[in-house]
């Protein structure tokens, strides 16, 4: 009997749990499909998954979100994340046409620099540029003048040697940008909403007699194509950590566990008179694994992390609300599925 609960266990946290052990890592491969275990019905069952199923909310603010999901394979879950990084549009500058450059930063460096810059311009109400297009239109093409010429300033002292006196316009930044609306932009766009996100980026630096005089066109594109059309400074997912003290750990021992993990994960609490650890919020850890350089506390701790608990985290560059960029990642992943099933049709009809 102890023998089967002992197997029953083994197989559960095989199932459920990715454990990490001092020299390595267990139970890394999903191997709950059907007819892998014996009494397990693994089969595919929508109204089991819609109840398992949930995304949680943790944090959200203007650029940064955070939250759970639960239920998933690693495969969707990577999936959605490659998603956010490469697949949902963002308008970015494609083209510069230099009239005049006389800083000491290269046309084709310059150009790179503005490339990256986010612009802050919703991609859902624009189209994309047909291939060959060389004169974008309103509906697919947002321009941009920088023109900015560095002078010396009058007014200075002369025994001045900081640069920001002694020079007028002498760093080029993002607020230099002027929106050139084309077509009836300047009635779909009220002022001050195309912009780049940020005015305080630091283009180039110019001094006295050297200018930039460009225009710039921006595009629909995907990160697919190109980094600078990414809508998300990062976006990524760990499991959920699973810590579990095996046997009661008190006393400096207690205040030795708390100090091997993350604050917050171990709290060290009085009972009786005597220093108790428990493990208070595992969220918290990063795993770095300091328990095992301890031979005394390596024992009493098993550190895993739950296989289907992804918590997700967005960072959007400002061009979207990271909910926004949530919501657009789903719409694609659902449009994915559709044409896999059309495709599916298609070859069936064939």
């Amino acid at each position: 009997m102890r023998l089967k609960m002992a197997a029953s266990q083994a197989v559960e946290e095989m199932r459920g749990r990715v454990v990490l052990g001092e020299f390595g890592v267990r139970n890394v491969h999903t191997t709950d499909f059907p007819g892998n275990y014996s009494g397990y019905d693994d089969a595919w069952d929508q109204d089991r998954f819609e109840k398992n199923f949930r995304v949680d909310v943790v944090h959200m603010d203007e650029n940064s979100l955070e939250f759970d999901m639960v239920g998933i394979d690693a495969a969707i879950a990577n999936a959605f994340r490659r998603i956010l990084l490469a697949e949902v549009p963002t308008m970015a500058v494609e083209k510069v046409l230099v009239y005049n450059n006389t800083s000491i930063v290269q046309d084709e460096i310059l150009a790179h620099r503005l490339g990256l810059i986010p612009i802050h311009a919703d991609p859902r109400l624009f189209e994309y540029r047909n291939q060959g297009d060389e004169e974008g239109t309103e509906i697919d093409t947002l321009q941009f003048r920088l023109q900015v010429r560095c002078t010396r300033n009058p007014h200075a002292a002369k025994d001045s040697s900081d640069p920001n006196e002694l020079y007028v316009n002498h760093k080029v930044y993002t607020r230099h940008m002027t929106w050139i609306p084309l077509g009836n932009q300047a009635d779909l766009f009220p002022e001050g909403t195309i912009r780049p996100v940020h005015d305080d980026i630091l283009i180039a630096q110019l001094r006295p007699g050297q200018e930039i005089d460009l225009l710039m066109h921006c595009v629909k594109g995907i990160g697919k194509d190109h980094a600078k059309f990414s809508p998300v400074a990062t976006a990524s997912y760990r499991l959920l950590p699973d810590i579990t003290l095996l046997e009661p750990v008190e006393g400096d021992a207690a205040e030795e566990l708390s100090r091997c993990f993350s604050p917050g994960v171990i709290e060290v609490q009085e009972v009786q008179g005597k220093k108790v650890a428990r493990v208070a919020n595992p969220r918290l850890d990063t795993f770095s694994r300091e328990i095992f350089r301890h031979e005394k506390l390596k024992k009493v701790v098993r550190l895993a992390r739950v296989r289907d608990h992804y918590i997700f985290s967005v960072e959007s560059t400002g061009v979207l609300p990271p909910d926004v960029l949530v919501s657009e990642a789903i719409k694609v992943l659902m449009g994915k599925c559709r044409r896999f099933l059309d495709e599916l049709d298609a070859v069936q009809m064939d």
